[in-house]
């Protein structure tokens, strides 16, 4: 082929081709040299500064948890600082994560099944820490920090963990701390609770989360790469501590009501007790015990799923606080409502005499005297305080189960309380209606006199006996239950003091409650709580048996045992005068299935007194607590 006129030959034009693609070559990899150069050197310009920005994030400061001290300063719940490996979803590779998850759990001593579960209830939430243990030991987050190149995703941190020195002695009441559940962020949804933070899961813990809490602040921080924080680059809000708590318990108290209870529980093999003391002047809970108990530190540290299932299937119910969580029938002790319903309705005078005879008998059906001899004629205080059960029939019978159960009300039976503690059970008042409504059936007569003296439908909270038990003590005002005393902030100041607070007065004029407080001292003097009488305090009171379940190979029931009762204080002249409304202390004791031939729960509340007010003298009758029966 020849060349054309006017064009350079063909070697010509492809050289010149080659060096026009050449120089574009050259302009393009320059333009892209300097953009790099601009923003990964210079950080230049409005991109560079989103690079750079993109490396800073927020992430909340949790703020310090408040205190929690006992009425004289004690300190019962603070925080330490604990070791808490972590984990980010996000940051480790799916390929990964089963070397890691089992070198976790050699380290952990963790069964990897556990670790897993964690992870995959957050599975949502790459970017959030999953925490997997806490209060770890210092030489394993030593190394697995050594070892965090081979384990990605891992981190130890370190926070604060809940610390309760008095452990079991009172933790029915404070409760304990633990790691929010998924449940737990559902429910407290814009709260700003986090996927590996903690909160109050019982007791005052729970009940004063939000106060104890305080509020969380906010820092910023620069991450690497990888997500891990390098450093902190500025406190964009401080956290502000949580309120501090001041309880109205005296752990002194607690640990003589504890000894007491946990004597008997040793000697005949309790299953369960309570012992609760009062102020009944103020409302307040001076000591609150329920056994058996657990220790609250191993749920603030972590505790084990095979641990936590070992506490629930315990048929003990080691978690319930059993003061104020769990109904009994109250026995005798009910026999206060009955006879003050009969007092005030003018059935009934306190000096009237009833015929107590062995059995009181409808259609048939013979309603025995608990000695089944009967005790002849009785007034109101001879029958109080021999827990005559036919005089209390007959007093039912006359009221009837509606009036029956408005006295009850009166004493706050059938209520809840109102203490501030979580899970408290409300109790069982029957009346017509509301046996028709749960067994489609009418009140019969015989149910009526089993009302009357505490049993059949009836149930009660331990708390609730006492409570009763208190208003008559104080005159006749039905008070709520005190379990805090105050709310400091950081520096120690009170933010909230709280005061007695009213439930209602009782519908019972002044000479119905004293005639009541004198058949309640009659109880101790009569000789139906032994040598109880012999004590240099005076002290006024109820003694109650309650029969349930199935009777056994030789026809008996299983009894609960209760006593509740009141210390008058001493006047200037230092003699205590049990007529007048000015108790300084009440107690309740109950005791589960006691297999004793005497009352368990009197035995109980001779010894927290002996102890409580130092008496060198043992008042405690061993020998009623060695045989099955009851009175």
């Amino acid at each position: 082929m020849t060349d054309m006129p006017g064009f350079p030959p063909p070697r010509q034009r492809l050289l010149f081709r080659f060096g026009v693609f050449g120089l574009c070559l050259v302009l393009v990899l320059g333009v892209l040299t300097t953009r790099l150069f601009t923003l990964q050197i210079a950080g230049g310009g409005p991109s560079g500064g989103r690079a750079s920005e993109a490396r800073l994030t927020l992430q909340p400061i949790r703020s310090p948890r408040g205190l929690i001290y006992d009425r004289a300063g004690r300190l019962l719940a603070f925080n330490v600082p604990s070791y808490v490996v972590r984990v980010r979803p996000a940051d480790l590779p799916l390929p990964q994560r089963p070397e890691v998850v089992g070198r976790l759990s050699a380290l952990l001593d963790m069964p990897q099944q556990q670790i897993i579960e964690a992870l995959d209830r957050n599975a949502g939430l790459l970017y959030d820490p999953v925490r997997i243990a806490s209060d770890i030991p210092i030489e394993v987050a030593s190394i697995l920090e050594e070892e965090a190149r081979f384990l990605p995703g891992v981190e130890v941190v370190v926070e604060d963990r809940r610390q309760y020195d008095y452990g079991p002695l009172v933790s029915q009441v404070l409760g304990y701390t633990g790691s929010v559940t998924p449940s737990d962020l559902n429910r407290l949804a814009g709260m700003g609770y986090l996927n590996n933070d903690v909160l109050g899961k019982a007791g005052v813990e729970a009940t004063f989360e939000e106060r104890l809490r305080g509020s969380y602040g906010v820092e910023q921080v620069e991450r690497d790469g990888s997500g891990r924080v390098i450093r902190t680059v500025s406190v964009v809000q401080p956290p502000e501590a949580g309120s501090s708590i001041e309880l109205t318990i005296d752990v002194e108290m607690q640990q003589q009501a504890e000894q007491a209870l946990g004597w008997a529980m040793e000697l005949i093999g309790l299953e369960r007790g309570v012992v609760i003391v009062m102020n009944p002047q103020t409302g307040e809970i001076l000591a609150m015990v329920s056994l058996p108990t657990y220790d609250n530190n191993t749920f603030a540290r972590g505790i084990s799923q095979d641990d936590y299932q070992a506490l629930l299937n315990d048929p003990r119910k080691p978690l319930v606080n059993h003061a104020i969580s769990e109904q009994y029938p109250p026995g005798s002790t009910y026999k206060m409502v009955t006879g003050a319903g009969a007092l005030q309705d003018g059935i009934v005078t306190a000096r009237q005499k009833l015929e107590t005879a062995p059995y009181l008998e409808i259609n048939g059906y013979k309603f025995w005297e608990w000695n089944r001899k009967g005790f002849g004629p009785m007034d109101l205080y001879d029958a109080f305080g021999r827990s005559a059960g036919t005089y209390f029939f007959q007093l039912a019978g006359r009221m009837g189960i509606d009036r029956l159960a408005h006295w009850a009300h009166q004493f706050g039976f059938g209520h809840r309380t109102g203490i501030d503690l979580p899970g408290e059970a409300r109790g069982i008042i029957p009346t017509d209606k509301w046996k028709r409504e749960v067994f489609n059936q009418p009140i019969y007569p015989g149910e009526v006199y089993q009302a009357g003296i505490g049993q059949g439908y009836n149930t009660s909270t331990v708390l609730q006996v006492l409570n009763a038990y208190c208003a008559l003590a104080n005159g006749g005002s039905l008070l709520k239950p005190q379990i805090v005393r105050r709310v400091l902030d950081n520096s120690g100041e009170v933010v909230r003091d709280f005061q007695p607070e009213l439930i209602h007065e009782l519908e019972l004029d002044d000479q119905v409650l004293l005639e009541l407080r004198r058949a309640a001292r009659r109880t101790v003097t009569i000789g139906h709580t032994g040598n109880l009488v012999d004590m240099p305090i005076v002290v006024s009171g109820k003694t109650g048996t309650a029969e349930f379940g199935v009777r056994d190979s030789e026809g008996r029931l299983p009894i609960h045992y209760w006593f509740t009762g009141y210390v008058s204080k001493p006047a200037a002249d230092g003699q205590a005068d049990p007529e007048a409304a000015t108790s300084e202390l009440a107690i309740v004791a109950f005791a589960y299935n006691a297999k004793t031939r005497g009352n368990a729960a009197t035995e109980i509340v001779k010894y927290f007194l002996q102890l409580h007010y130092g008496l060198e003298e043992d008042y405690r009758r061993v020998d009623l607590l060695t045989e099955y029966g009851g009175t």
